[in-house]
This record gives C-alpha cells, sequence and structure tokens, in this order.
C-alpha cells in the first residue's frame, strides 16, 4: 500500500510537463489517428442493413453525437485527470459500482475492437498475398502486437503518428483514384434507402464505427497549453477532418460499387479493383497503405486496453495481478490475459460485424454514463477545477440523447439477428451481452466491492 501511496507523487511532474506543450494540432492528431483506421472496414456493413444513402444518413447523426459528446468529454478529462477515465468521473459523481459499470463499458469497447480489426487486418493481408490464409494471419498479428506491448512499448507514439499521416495518405489517394470513376446513379439505385427509418436505425452502430474511441483524445485535455483555445480548435479540426473522410469514403465506396459487396472485410480495395482491378499497383498500394493503418490502430488499441486493464485493477476493481508490474515497467498480465481473449474471438469469428457490435455496445454505453457524470458533478460540485468547460449544457444533454437514441437502436434493430461465431458455435448477441453485463456484475458484489481500496471509496463520495 505504501507503493501506492507514492507512484503519484513520483508522477506528478509528468503531467505537469506535458500539460505546456500539447496545442490544438496535438489533439488534432490524436483524435484523428485513434480511429482512421475505421475508414477502411467495418462501416460499409451499414450498406447491407441500410442502402448508401441510409447510411450516410446514420453517419451524418452520429457525427452529431460525437461532436457534443467530445466536447463535453473533455471537461471530465481537464476536471479529473484519471488513468481509468469513465470509472473515475462515474465513481465520483455516482458511486464505485458505476464506475465499474463504466470501466466494464470500456474494457467492452477496447476488448472487441481489437479482435474486429485484426479480422480486417488478416482480409487486407489475404488480399495482398492470397497463399496466406486468413485466419493465420489475423491470429498471426494479434500475437504479434501483444508481444510488441510487451517489450517494444517506447516508440509506440511515433509509430501511431507515423501510421496516421501513412492512412491520411491512403484515403487520399483513393479519393483521387476513385472520384473520377464514380457513378452517382448508384448512389441512388436500387435499395439506396433499404429499410427506411429502420434502416438508418440499424446502420447506426456500423456508422459509429468511423468514430470509435475519438474520446481518447479528451483524455489529454489536461495537458493541453491553452485548454479555452485550443481544445474547441483541435476537436473542430478532428470532427471536421473525420466527418469530410466519411462523406468521401462513403461516397467514393458506394460510387464504385461497394455497396453490393457490403459483407467484405477489405471494402475500399475491393471496390477499387472494380475498376482498375485486384491486381493493379493502385490497387495494391493503397491496400498496402491501408494495412499499415489498421496494424498500428491495432497496436494503439491493444496499448490502451491494457492500461484500462491495469488501472481498474489497481483501484481494486479487478484481480490485482493485472496490477502488476515487470522488470521493465509494463504490466504483463494487463497485456496477456486480454490479449489472449481478443486472440481467441479473432481467431474464431469470420466476420467481424459482431465483434464491431458489441465494442459499439460498450462505447454507447460508456458515454451515457459518462454524460450523466457529468451533469451530476456540474450540479453537485459547482466550484470543481475546470481548466476547460464545454460552452454550453445542451451539449452534453444532446450527446446523452443521442447515445439513448443509438443503444435502442442497437438493441432493437440490430442485436437481436446478430451472432458471434465461435469455437465452431453461433452465439447470439442478445445472449453474449446480458451473459457478460451479468457476470462482470456478479463479480463486482462477490469480490470487488469488498476488496475496493479505502482511498478509491473516498473518491466516490467526492
Amino acid at each position: 500500500m505504501q507503493h501506492s501511496g507514492t507512484q503519484p507523487v513520483e508522477d506528478a511532474p509528468k503531467p505537469q510537463e506535458l500539460r505546456r506543450r500539447l496545442g490544438a494540432l496535438h489533439l488534432w492528431s490524436i483524435a484523428v489517428g485513434i480511429v482512421i483506421s475505421g475508414q477502411y472496414f467495418g462501416w460499409t456493413y451499414g450498406f447491407g442493413v441500410a442502402g448508401p444513402l441510409g447510411m450516410l444518413a446514420a453517419a451524418a447523426i452520429v457525427t452529431v453525437f460525437y461532436t457534443a459528446f467530445v466536447f463535453s468529454y473533455a471537461e471530465l478529462a481537464a476536471a479529473i485527470p484519471a488513468a481509468d477515465g469513465p470509472s473515475a468521473y462515474c465513481r465520483r459523481a455516482m458511486s464505485p459500482f458505476f464506475g465499474f459499470l463504466a470501466g466494464f463499458a470500456v474494457l467492452l469497447e477496447l476488448g472487441f475492437a481489437p479482435p474486429a480489426i485484426a479480422v480486417a487486418t488478416g482480409s487486407y493481408i489475404q488480399f495482398l498475398v492470397p497463399a496466406i490464409p486468413a485466419d493465420t494471419a489475423t491470429v498471426a498479428v494479434f500475437l504479434i502486437f501483444i508481444g510488441v506491448n510487451l517489450f517494444a512499448i517506447e516508440g509506440a507514439a511515433l509509430v501511431e503518428l507515423i501510421a496516421t499521416g501513412l492512412a491520411l495518405v491512403g484515403l487520399a489517394l483513393y479519393y483521387g483514384a476513385g472520384l473520377p470513376h464514380v457513378d452517382l446513379a448508384a448512389l441512388s439505385a436500387g435499395e439506396a434507402w433499404l429499410g427506411g427509418a429502420s434502416g438508418v436505425a440499424a446502420a447506426i452502430p456500423f456508422a459509429i464505427w468511423l468514430y470509435l474511441g475519438v474520446e481518447g483524445a479528451a483524455m489529454a485535455a489536461e495537458e493541453v497549453r491553452d485548454p479555452p483555445r485550443d481544445i474547441p480548435r483541435g476537436f473542430i479540426a478532428g470532427i471536421l477532418t473525420l466527418a469530410g473522410c466519411t462523406v468521401l469514403t462513403l461516397l467514393v465506396t458506394a460510387g464504385l460499387g461497394g455497396a453490393d459487396r457490403s459483407s467484405i472485410d477489405y471494402p475500399l480495395p475491393s471496390a477499387l479493383g472494380s475498376v482498375y482491378g485486384m491486381s493493379s499497383w493502385v490497387t495494391r498500394g493503397i491496400t498496402l497503405v491501408g494495412l499499415c493503418g489498421l496494424i498500428a490502430s491495432l497496436h494503439g488499441i491493444v496499448l490502451g486496453l491494457s492500461r484500462q486493464t491495469f488501472a481498474l485493477a489497481r483501484a481494486g476493481y479487478l484481480p490485482g495481478l493485472l496490477a502488476r508490474l515487470s522488470p521493465r515497467g509494463v504490466p504483463r498480465w494487463a497485456v496477456i490475459l486480454p490479449g489472449l481473449g481478443g486472440v481467441l474471438c479473432a481467431g474464431s469469428a469470420s466476420l467481424a460485424d459482431a465483434l464491431i457490435i458489441l465494442s459499439v455496445c460498450g462505447a454507447i454505453l460508456m458515454a451515457c454514463l459518462s454524460m450523466i457524470a457529468l451533469l451530476i458533478l456540474r450540479r453537485r460540485e459547482p466550484d470543481l477545477p475546470r481548466p476547460y468547460r464545454v460552452p454550453s449544457l445542451a451539449l452534453p444533454w444532446l450527446a446523452l440523447l443521442l447515445g439513448l437514441f443509438a443503444l435502442t437502436c442497437v438493441l432493437r434493430e440490430i442485436l437481436p439477428g446478430a451472432a458471434l461465431p465461435l469455437l465452431g458455435l453461433r452465439l447470439p448477441l442478445t445472449a453474449v451481452l446480458p451473459a457478460l453485463l451479468g457476470l462482470a456484475s456478479a463479480y463486482y458484489f462477490a469480490v470487488s466491492r469488498r476488496r475496493f481500496t479505502a482511498s478509491a471509496a473516498g473518491e466516490g463520495t467526492g
């Protein structure tokens, strides 16, 4: 216990130093870099349930949701800088159980995103080298990055920065090569509004995938040089960049006939290949650049998952084994155990759509709980130092309402018909999600509540 008491003192100078170095450009690069690989796969499942125009409508709704959410979330991140993020916010605003629930939501979001990305990565590798089975490539890539996070963490920031640039270059090349061949008639032909309003609702989770994880940029809010000026600039630039990429990616892919291949895990190369040929240097070059972005995103999320797991274990929510550090200062068990669970899902799932849906459910739950925490803290602790304040409370209310709408869409329109292929079985997500939530809650009340540290419990009372 003495070690945990002195650790914050040793770490205290770091955020003070970083606070003076981050500007709007840094926030932009973080926000875009975290999620840019989502442009390369996953979202096309929305074509299958809503059609091209329906998917565009869903993406517009989600863009408004994430804009309001990120600006609101930044206030929490700046006021309560904590490694476990949403868990700390909800613990302070409500209770230790809601802190646990928010932490579980983040683990759900980050836990199922890596196997989904790994599945797509395996598909991209097989597209480039058909002799390599996609499942083999998926598992191999995942295991490699578990190892990287155990022994080579120091270069993570540089890897992410380079990958962001490569991913943006790849998208620019895709737009440049694809736009001259876009057939606008393909956007409105056939079932452009597949399913009507219910189709748009069913496409919401796949539209969320285009922005999933962008809240990670808000975690740097306490480190920003001039929060009132730089946070709005950085976030507006990030959201506009992602929104612009979203519109162009959907437009080019649908205009090249990509809406007819909605279940493919390499949609951009497939759409471009319909014009230039699958073996052309244009198609293969953009595939290679997209692969770099996917790999870096996988690395970043595995790293984020391990840190979140470590932080929750250190707070007392998860077994203490997950909070142990290796001689290198790496939370090795927080890397290995969640990583192996991800390998099991990635190696057994034939498609990424079920993994995306589970990850999106966690993201929406986390967003709703965080907005509730913000509204409670504004009323209960009006004098809490807030280096950055959301411009209007209308934004968190809007984010909360749209988050509840998105959650309703997922539960009513998409979850009942979705299943997770695992070890030769098809597990319905209507059973998987409640089972995960039930097991997590049972663990909290049976184990974590009694073991929860006095310091964490004190934080829950403010």
